[in-house]
C-alpha cells in the first residue's frame, strides 16, 4: 500500500563560513556548487525524486530567492537569524498534528531510496519526532573515510542524519532546547549533557542506549521521540568543512558512473 504524501522543509538559512567562501556571492553554504549544482538545489531534487514527498518548502535568505537553485521548490520563504526563527518560518501554517518532514540543505547525494526508507519508518513510528542516524559499520562499509561525529552507545556508533520528521505542535518545547542541540552537535558529551545528568554519565561508562536517548528526548519536548536507524548512509553525507567539497563532488562523481 502506497505511502500518505509528507510535505517537506528545507532549511537553507544561515550566515556566510567556510563553505560558502569557496563560492563569492553564495549567501551561505547551501548555494556553493557541488558538480555544477548548488547543494540546496540537490537537496530539493532528492526530494523531489521522492513519490511520498507533497509540497517543498524551501526557508532561505529572501535575497536569494530568484536563484535557480530554489526553483524546484513549490514555496520559498524567509530565514530567520537563528536556527529555531528559520524553522518556524517553514513550520508556519502546517496543522499542529501534520507530520511534516525537514531537511537540511547541505546534502549532496540525498536519494529517494533513502527518504521511502525513513519516510516508511516515520509511518509506522508515529511518533511526534523522528531523527535519521545511521549506524558507522554501515555507513563504511558504503562510504568509507567520510567524516562524521560519531556516538558511540551501548546499540552500537551512530551519526545523525540530515533529516527530522515531527509535528509543527512540539515546536515551542523543541525551541527551548534546538539552540544548545546546535551548539554541541560536534561534541556527543556536550550533547548527552543537555540531557541530563543520567544521560551523560551513561553515555560517558558506554551504557547509553538509543531507547534511554530516546526517552529522555520525549521528556524535553514533552512527546513521543524516535530514533530512525536508516541503512541508507546517504542521508547522512553533508558538507560541514571547505574540505567536503571536493569529498561530495567525488562522491557524486562516483555515483552517477555506478548509475549509468
Amino acid at each position: 500500500m502506497a505511502l500518505s504524501a509528507i510535505d517537506a522543509v528545507v532549511l537553507a538559512g544561515g550566515a556566510p563560513d567556510e563553505v560558502s567562501a569557496l563560492a563569492p556571492g553564495a549567501p551561505n553554504k547551501a548555494f556553493v556548487p557541488i558538480a555544477g549544482r548548488t547543494l540546496v538545489a540537490r537537496t530539493i531534487e532528492g526530494l523531489r525524486a521522492t513519490p511520498e514527498i507533497g509540497r517543498i518548502v524551501v526557508v532561505a535568505p529572501s535575497g536569494s530567492f530568484a536563484s535557480p537553485a530554489l526553483q524546484a521548490a513549490d514555496e520559498r520563504r524567509a530565514a530567520g537569524v537563528t536556527m529555531a526563527e528559520s524553522l518556524r518560518a517553514g513550520l508556519a501554517g502546517f496543522a499542529p498534528d501534520a507530520t511534516v518532514l525537514v531537511a537540511a540543505s547541505d546534502l549532496p547525494i540525498l536519494s529517494a531510496a533513502a527518504l521511502q526508507e525513513f519516510i516508511g519508518i516515520v509511518h509506522s513510528a508515529q511518533a511526534d519526532i523522528v531523527y535519521a542516524c545511521v549506524e558507522r559499520k554501515l555507513h563504511e562499509a558504503r562510504f568509507p573515510g567520510v567524516p562524521h561525529t560519531w556516538a558511540r552507545l551501548a546499540d552500537g556508533t551512530f551519526c545523525g542524519g540530515g533529516v527530522v520528521a515531527l509535528r509543527p505542535r512540539v515546536l515551542p518545547a523543541l525551541e527551548k532546547v534546538l539552540g544548545r542541540l546546535g551548539a554541541a552537535r560536534k561534541n556527543p558529551l556536550r550533547l548527552a549533557a543537555i540531557f541530563g545528568a543520567r544521560v551523560l554519565v551513561r553515555y560517558a561508562v558506554g551504557r547509553l542506549r538509543i531507547e534511554h536517548a530516546e526517552r529522555r528526548a520525549g521528556q524535553l519536548v514533552r512527546g513521543r521521540v524516535v530514533a530512525a536507524r536508516c541503512t541508507h548512509p546517504e542521508i547522512a553525507v553533508n558538507v560541514d568543512r571547505p574540505s567536503d567539497v571536493a569529498l561530495a563532488e567525488r562522491l557524486v562523481a562516483e555515483l552517477s558512473t555506478t548509475s549509468v
